[in-house]
């Protein structure tokens, strides 16, 4: 864990109450994809935790909903703005498992980490195959994105508005060789038991401290309990239970 002070640079919205935010500052805390950072507020008293969707030397970028106070104020933020950040907490997805063929599965916000993720395969010579899902088409955000990393993309929206109509286990693949996912609890479980290799699902929770000292976002795992924030927030499909 690394404590940096950053300065926002660009705001933009993506969708509806889906924002990105880029950043200057150390990212030199942030090691694996996956991992997330706490942002610091002014006026709250607990900070806001966010996945990391991209970073490169100097610069970091959130992708973030709007869906309070604090996620509010940081899409409202000016250009030059400075942030007290937390960065490189949790464990981040294991790239080394991947093979040549694997699967990213984001659904809503879930969406963001699996960019970050799906660069760092690329860089190692494997081609992922990304299966997005949303609601509708207001929703959907980073698709091109992906393309135009050079990953193929399969987009789900439940109501049939763009893509297949369905949710994302509609839209996977045949065959690969190992799955990463990112979404809330009810897709991980279905994508739980629709997919038929190993793989990592990262679990949003609501959290306290994000570094494990407070207990609030524990779970319960074969190995007993575990902080998401700590442990987490990326469990293998083999140590959960549901």
């Amino acid at each position: 864990m690394k404590q940096v002070i950053f300065e926002l640079k660009h705001t933009e919205r993506l969708c509806e109450n889906v924002f990105k935010s880029v950043f200057a500052g150390d990212t030199s805390g942030i090691t694996n994809p996956g991992q997330f950072v706490n942002v610091k507020i002014d006026g709250l008293y607990l900070r806001r935790p966010i996945s990391v969707c991209d970073k490169e030397e100097g610069a970091l970028t959130l992708v973030y909903k709007v869906v309070g106070k604090g996620t509010a104020a940081l899409s409202e933020a000016k250009p030059g703005a400075k942030f007290d950040v937390l960065t490189g907490l949790g464990n981040g997805y294991d790239l080394s498992l991947s093979g040549n063929a694997p699967l990213l599965v984001g659904g809503g916000v879930g969406v963001p980490p699996l960019y970050y993720l799906a660069k760092k395969l690329i860089e190692k010579r494997a081609k992922p195959f990304v299966a997005l899902g949303f609601n509708r088409k207001e929703e959907v955000f980073f698709q091109k994105e992906f393309e135009a990393l050079g990953a193929k993309v399969a987009l789900a929206t439940v109501d049939g508005s763009q893509g297949v109509k369905g949710f994302v286990t509609n839209v996977l693949p045949e065959n690969y060789s190992y799955f990463y996912a990112c979404g809330p609890e009810p897709m991980l479980k279905a994508l739980y038991n629709a997919t038929t290799s190993e793989g990592e699902l990262s679990f949003e929770e609501r959290m306290g401290c994000g570094f494990g000292a407070c207990m609030g976002c524990s779970c319960k795992t074969i190995a007993g309990n575990k902080r998401i924030c700590k442990d987490g927030p990326v469990l293998k499909k083999g140590e959960i239970l549901w």
